[in-house]
């Protein structure tokens, strides 16, 4: 049998990777074609799902514009049928407005933890839990505090 997987999860989690891969690229373009046309994104503090590729883009434009230089790093990965589940980090020097805090030119790191489930060889729904009070904390403080 190989590397292939009866349920796809194997293949779910290449795309997945090759995803996070065009992010890091700033490639949203790339990104946007391995998620579904009805694409849900459920994200904390928001209490209804979001819908559409455009939400997902303009959200993870926001992250680029911010932090440029992001890196994502897949720290834990597994998966069952059509879902897959990430444990990740991220790392990148914030050089521009998040959230409203003006850039600090700081080098942060946070990690999230992230659901995905898959339709075919598309991405079509996904469950974030980054921890954003951890990276607001290392932008909105002042260093030595």
């Amino acid at each position: 049998m190989g590397t292939e997987t009866v349920d796809g999860t194997a293949e779910n989690m290449a795309l997945l990777r090759a995803a996070y891969a065009s992010v890091e690229r700033g490639d949203l373009d790339a990104s946007v074609e391995m998620l579904t046309e009805n694409f849900i994104a459920n994200v904390p503090a928001v209490p209804e799902p979001l819908h559409g590729r455009e939400i997902w883009r303009s959200g993870t434009q926001a992250m680029l514009d911010a932090f440029p230089d992001l890196r994502i790093t897949v720290e834990d990965m597994f998966g069952v049928g059509d879902k897959i589940v990430v444990r990740a980090g991220f790392r990148g020097t914030h050089r521009g407005d998040f959230q409203g805090v003006p850039a600090t030119n700081r080098e942060v790191s946070f990690r999230s933890i992230e659901i995905y489930r898959f339709e075919g060889a598309k991405i079509a729904e996904e469950w974030v839990a980054p921890d954003m009070l951890s990276l607001m904390r290392q932008i909105s403080t002042v260093p030595g505090r």
